[in-house]
């Protein structure tokens, strides 16, 4: 995947600059909160944890806080490039701490190449943090700093470059030895890489039962060899070998085992020939690995394969790892995270490969089937179950080690941590993946539009659809060139209407299609040339999968010559609108907000069906809740109320298993507790709805261009429903994002996954 500069300076400086903020979560709009807040309310809870410094789990956020800590001198792949340099990547490692797993991160760039400064400074933060992150810290001294902080400080210190890449590498070294039919204790590893995910991996594979004798560590001066002296210190000595070996093609004859940590290309089909039979090759150097996946099938097919890739089978993510370990370690107050945590998480993730893998996150992968095999060792990063098995396991060790200051009930732990996984996340990447299993030809009416230039990059790069770029060839390349974007040729095209061979065809069809409705000949001929005709009979005529259109343009006029070209689906009378609204990790529904003026009863339940199916592409078990001022009648007795209680009656009759309700107030159909206790008899069953259908259509456009601006929602449409063709409108400025999320879902439209 290639990406430009400037996506990435634009990505990490629009709006709010950088990736992370903090935000409150008490309220603060009185001034009785704000005496709460700070003084002098908040000098009752500093006394509390002045008499018992534990009450600071309870009192403030320490408990859920994490540090990601750096000095900057071996950033990801750019090695020393300083403290200030590095801080995108500790924001980045913030990010992903919250997003599979809740936890919150203050990262903290110091200034120091002195690991004793280093390790002093870190542990005067102590007070603040209920865990500490070591991030990007050179080898060897990131082991001493380790070690150090470990030993003198009572909260959990962990180095993920360290530690992280043992873990679930591990696990597939357990899985890969089980199904190679070998041992760990027999088995030969060759670790390419002696840093500190080199020596942390071969400490971990002996604590997993590989013998130490049997782990060749190679570096850049070749084997690394009892009384070698050039490039030498303490941690590699703990794996000098007793060999007479010395290059890194001599040492990798007969192993059984290829451990990569080092950069791409290193490992040669000749080199993988001398391996034994059926060898494991962990090639997980970023971004380009030791050898390919591909070379190595070439020369082994006897071979199981990892890499640190996604766009290959068994990939080796430390996400599997960090968030989870310190989820678990936070969550029973851990003053460590030590060998049988660690171990646990190796053992958790190892197993949990091994069982079936559910629908949800087969659907979330694009339908394809996993199971246990080598082509499929370790979890998929974002498989929800990761969380929930990984946090447990490492919360349990650490209460059977001594460590934790808390204990857990087991099945109300694994609730908790259920609800913690981010839904809206994961039915995202339900779409994705669906489009990238069967990627279709999209057109986009404005094909010279900036933002649907920058969109199309990355749905190519994302390999979700084939775009087609509507509009004059020249302008929408000079533009291309302008915007630096390096679109591979063959991945996409450029259609212009007022030169293109299918301009006569078009217009005869159209003539045929509206020549009862006011359009003669040369109207018709007037019309094929605009780009708003032209890319909706692409469509109708088998030239296109999917449309997108309007961002340059109000909705009216965007949809009026789709509406005119494409029929609506068999049974369906009305076409509607859906949009898809993301907040707060949560996603919800809302329809009608485009077409229908005052939906009768049997049009508010076709909306409902049609809401229903686009629910259920997203892998979302449709919850529907028809909105009004009041709940079930509350004593009111008017048309709007009437309406939606019959449209109820009659959806139910239609389609008896659907979970719906209704007549609901908003708030009252998105609260569980009110829910539960005030309305128990209710359908929804005290869970709170998902699909919200409006009374009227100025309720409903109105409600989600609101939450779009003031509620700070993202959202996704609008998606015509009823249509018998994939087309949607981009509304007016849709950002680069959403039109990667609309293109993806136009993507699923095309391929009948959301039909009636």
């Amino acid at each position: 995947m290639e990406i430009r500069k400037q996506d990435a300076l634009n990505y990490h400086s629009s709006g709010r600059k950088g990736k992370i903020e903090v935000i409150s979560s008490k309220p603060v709009s009185t001034q009785w909160d704000l005496s709460l807040a700070y003084s002098p309310g908040v000098a009752v809870p500093c006394l509390e944890i002045e008499k018992d410094p534990s009450l600071a789990y309870e009192y403030t956020a320490k408990g859920n806080l994490v540090a990601v800590i750096s000095n900057g001198t071996a950033v990801l792949g750019l090695g020393d490039i300083g403290a200030i340099a590095g801080k995108p990547v500790m924001e980045g490692k913030g990010v992903l701490f919250k997003t599979f797993a809740d936890i919150d991160v203050f990262d903290i760039e110091v200034n120091t190449k002195d690991p004793e400064v280093f390790v002093e400074t870190v542990k005067l933060l102590e007070p603040t943090f209920g865990g500490i992150n070591l991030e990007d810290i050179k080898a060897p001294e990131c082991f001493y700093i380790e070690e150090r902080l470990k030993k003198e400080m009572n909260i959990p210190v962990f180095h993920d470059d360290q530690h992280g890449t043992a873990i679930i590498s591990g696990a597939a070294l357990i899985n890969a030895v089980y199904l190679q039919r070998k041992e760990l204790s027999n088995i030969k590893i060759v670790v390419c890489g002696a840093g500190a995910s080199g020596i942390a991996c071969s400490r971990l594979y002996v604590s997993l039962g590989v013998k130490r004798e049997n782990i060749y560590l190679v570096d850049t001066k070749g084997v690394i060899y009892k009384g070698r002296k050039e490039g030498m210190n303490k941690y590699k000595e703990e794996f000098a070998n007793d060999t007479h070996l010395r290059t890194f093609e001599e040492v990798l004859k007969g192993a059984d085992v290829f451990c990569g940590l080092s950069s791409g290309g290193m490992v040669t089909k000749e080199m993988v020939k001398t391996m034994a039979d059926n060898p494991i090759i962990m090639a997980m150097a970023n971004p380009d690995p030791e050898i390919s996946p591909k070379d190595v099938m070439c020369v082994r097919k006897d071979a199981i394969i990892a890499t640190g890739r996604s766009d290959y089978p068994n990939q080796v993510n430390n996400v599997l790892g960090f968030p989870s370990i310190f989820r678990g370690a936070l969550d029973v107050s851990a003053t460590t995270i030590n060998e049988e945590m660690k171990l646990a998480a190796v053992y958790s993730l190892a197993e949990l490969a091994r069982d079936v893998v559910p629908d949800n996150v087969v659907k979330a992968y694009g339908g394809h089937k996993m199971h246990f095999g080598k082509e499929y060792i370790i979890p998929k990063p974002f498989d929800p179950r990761v969380l929930v098995r990984v946090a447990y396991a490492v919360a349990k060790a650490a209460i059977d080690s001594g460590v934790a200051k808390k204990s857990i009930d087991p099945e109300v732990y694994k609730e908790i941590l259920a609800e913690k996984i981010d839904k809206a996340r994961e039915t995202m990447r339900v779409i994705y993946h669906k489009a990238r299993s069967k990627p279709r030809r999209i057109v986009f009416g404005e094909g010279d539009n900036q933002n649907v230039l920058e969109a199309v990059n990355i749905v190519i790069n994302e390999r979700i659809a084939h775009p087609i770029l509507l509009g004059n060839k020249e302008l929408i390349e000079k533009k291309i060139k302008e915007l630096d974007i390096k679109l591979p040729a063959n991945k996409f095209d450029i259609v212009d209407p007022r030169n293109n061979s299918l301009i006569e065809q078009y217009t005869k069809e159209y003539f045929k299609l509206r020549q009862r409705h006011g359009v003669t000949m040369n109207l018709a001929k007037r019309r094929m040339i605009h780009r708003r005709y032209f890319a909706p009979m692409m469509l109708q005529q088998g030239d296109a999968d999917g449309l997108l259109c309007g961002i340059t343009r109000n909705f009216v006029r965007s949809v009026r010559p789709i509406l005119q070209i494409i029929k609506p689906r068999e049974g369906i009378k009305d076409v509607s609108a859906l949009v898809i609204i993301v907040i707060k990790n949560k996603m919800y529904f809302l329809a009608d907000v485009g077409f229908i003026e005052n939906p009768t009863v049997e049009q508010l339940a076709s909306i409902t069906f049609c809401s229903a199916n686009v629910a259920k592409a997203f892998n979302v078990e449709p919850r529907v809740a028809l909105l009004s001022f009041n709940n079930f009648g509350d004593g009111f007795d008017i048309e709007t109320s009437v309406k939606m209680a019959k449209a109820v009656e009659y959806i139910r009759e239609k389609q008896p298993n659907l979970i719906v309700d209704g007549e609901l107030q908003a708030d009252i159909a998105l609260s569980q507790d009110i829910l539960s206790s005030t309305y128990p008899f209710s359908k929804l069953n005290g869970k709170p709805a998902n699909i919200l259908i409006f009374p009227n259509l100025a309720a409903g456009n109105i409600t989600y261009k609101l939450m779009s601006k003031i509620g700070g929602a993202q959202y996704i449409g609008p998606i015509l429903l009823g249509l018998s063709k994939s087309a949607h409108i981009l509304q007016y400025h849709t950002s680069v994002q959403e039109i990667v999320h609309m293109t993806a879902t136009c993507v699923v439209d095309s391929n009948s996954e959301m039909y009636v």
